[in-house]
């Protein structure tokens, strides 16, 4: 039960093969947004087991952490500036609220109850490929890795994009790897007077990200043309490990 959502969330937890309670081996964490089984759980669980393979052994054993959602609209979205999306998404919104959840409940009710240690990822599809660029931009320290597919970047006319994150200062030293995937998507916006191509407004993020004064983050874009929205989180959580953990 979370008290910062006021609701009970169910949570998916994988556990990486030969995980013992009472040994001392701890494991990085793997959070994914729209976490729910009938959702993006058992496929990428899929992904990271067949990574996890001894005859693969292409990333690190892991621990992934399904968030299932209840209003993904609410929590994955900040408030916008537009009437148009105010009105079609009424309860949008909620992010920071849900933000807080994953910073101040989730995290912490994972480190006391499984053995993880301090790397960490977030992967996002869409809106909660938002929700991924949000919390890179406003809280990054969060997680290490960032892979963030095919991003709403769309919403409130691109706000996130207009953002001055810390990320880019010369100052910051967090060690973070982001990895942006998207496909042949075209337009979209909730405002038809400035449309959104999802495409170009990835490349956008990636280029912002690109420009910042430190050597710190690192950023990996993959455009995927034979992809589109419904189909484009599956390859790209696969290019996704195959760029952050290069072959040795």
């Amino acid at each position: 039960v979370s008290k910062i959502l006021s609701e009970k969330r169910t949570i998916n937890v994988y556990l990486p093969e030969g995980y013992k309670a009472n040994d001392t081996i701890h494991y990085p964490v793997i959070y994914l947004l729209d976490g729910g089984a009938d959702e993006d759980f058992i496929h990428t669980v899929g992904l990271v087991q067949y990574n996890n393979f001894s005859w693969i052994n292409r990333i690190p054993r892991s621990i992934v952490v399904g968030i299932a959602n209840t209003d993904r609209k609410r929590d994955f979205t900040f408030p916008s500036e537009i009437e148009a999306e105010k009105k079609r998404y009424p309860s949008s919104g909620g992010s920071t609220k849900f933000i807080e959840f994953i910073e101040q409940e989730l995290q912490p009710f994972i480190a006391k109850n499984y053995k993880s240690n301090h790397q960490s990822t977030i992967i996002g599809q869409s809106l909660g490929g938002l929700l991924a660029t949000q919390i890179l931009f406003e809280r990054p320290q969060l997680f290490n890795q960032y892979i963030i597919i095919s991003p709403s970047l769309w919403w409130s006319d691109g706000a996130l994009l207009k953002q001055n994150p810390a990320i880019l200062n010369e100052n910051f030293t967090h060690k973070t790897q982001v990895y942006i995937g998207v496909g042949k998507e075209g337009v979209w916006s909730s405002i038809p007077t400035t449309p959104h191509v999802m495409e170009v407004d990835a490349n956008l993020l990636a280029d912002k990200i690109r420009s910042a004064k430190n050597k710190n983050v690192q950023v990996f874009f993959d455009y995927m043309p034979e992809e589109d929205h419904a189909t484009s989180s599956h390859p790209a959580v696969f290019n996704a490990f195959r760029l952050l953990y290069p072959k040795k």
